[in-house]
């Protein structure tokens, strides 16, 4: 049976790695280099990533690479195929092309033109999360805000389905009570945009940005750091679900029609009432959703 420091160690090693997965996605990420950064060898590398993931790590960054496309391509009109597939890794636009049909059954052009609409559609009708209306969004006026690096603490979970996703934040919250931390946020990162990935493979991170200094050196999650980025900002609230109706919003509607671009940063929402946490299954949150200038 393996150690529990053992286990901690190579979840870190693993969380590491999707961090630095995500932040140079727009790079040729090298597993030789990575596993020396960890002192490992590139099979052992190999086997924890698989253990604590579930995943092997070629197919991991090959499908980032995709759900980040995807996402680009609905958004960034302004820029063309190419440049979109380079901002995700592809050196060529061919091979792009190809991995793209093999995985949404279009092509990059088929999928920008509109087919992104009943595949998105399709995923959100099966999701394990309930529609509760149909609000329209467009009276939100969002705020442009340049973000600061936060220290977050949290746990990353395989799959958006609500009861994992509200074990992890009761974990969380039992995280909190045992660090006896007082003032805090709760955060959740959407690496990979939930209306258009399907939710079995999401990966969804429920995260704590402690407000006071503290020592947490001893803790066993792991912790990164917020994006400093530009990040339009929406007050939202709803019931259970309605948060997907927003996202589904803000990137099929508002960034294509806002005058800015979304880059490979992941969204997240700052919640002040955490629906899974809460009895009526309610939330309030502030939603941040990454752009650039253009």
């Amino acid at each position: 049976m393996q150690k529990r420091s053992t286990y901690y160690k190579n979840v870190q090693i693993a969380n590491d790695t999707m961090y630095y997965i995500y932040e140079y996605i727009d790079s040729d990420i090298n597993i030789d280099e990575l596993a020396n950064s960890f002192n490992i060898s590139k099979f052992h590398f190999h086997k924890i990533f698989k253990e604590v993931m579930g995943l092997n790590i070629y197919e991991t960054i090959k499908s980032i690479r995709l759900q980040k496309a995807s996402s680009l391509l609905l958004t960034n009109k302004y820029s063309t195929i190419t440049e979109i597939a380079k901002m995700c890794g592809y050196s060529s636009q061919t091979s792009f092309i190809r991995t793209f049909k093999q995985r949404f059954n279009q092509t990059p052009k088929e999928w920008r033109n509109g087919g992104y609409k009943v595949y998105s559609n399709n995923i959100l009708k099966n999701s394990d999360f309930t529609y509760y209306s149909n609000k329209d969004f467009n009276f939100i006026e969002p705020q442009i805000v340049k973000v600061k690096p936060r220290k977050t603490y949290y746990i990353r979970q395989k799959g958006y389905l609500k009861d994992e996703v509200t074990r992890v934040w009761q974990k969380m919250q039992a995280w909190v009570y045992t660090n006896a931390i007082e003032d805090y946020e709760e955060i959740a990162v959407y690496h990979d945009n939930p209306t258009i990935t399907p939710h079995s493979e999401c990966f969804y991170v429920a995260g704590v940005i402690p407000k006071e200094l503290k020592n947490l050196e001893n803790t066993n999650l792991p912790h990164f750091y917020t994006p400093e980025a530009l990040y339009a900002t929406f007050e939202t609230k709803g019931k259970l679900g309605d948060i997907l109706k927003f996202i589904q919003w803000a990137y099929h509607v508002w960034l294509p029609n806002s005058g800015f671009e979304t880059t490979t940063n992941p969204s997240y929402s700052i919640f002040k009432k955490n629906h899974f946490l809460e009895k009526d299954g309610e939330f309030e949150a502030t939603y941040y959703l990454p752009i650039q200038y253009i």
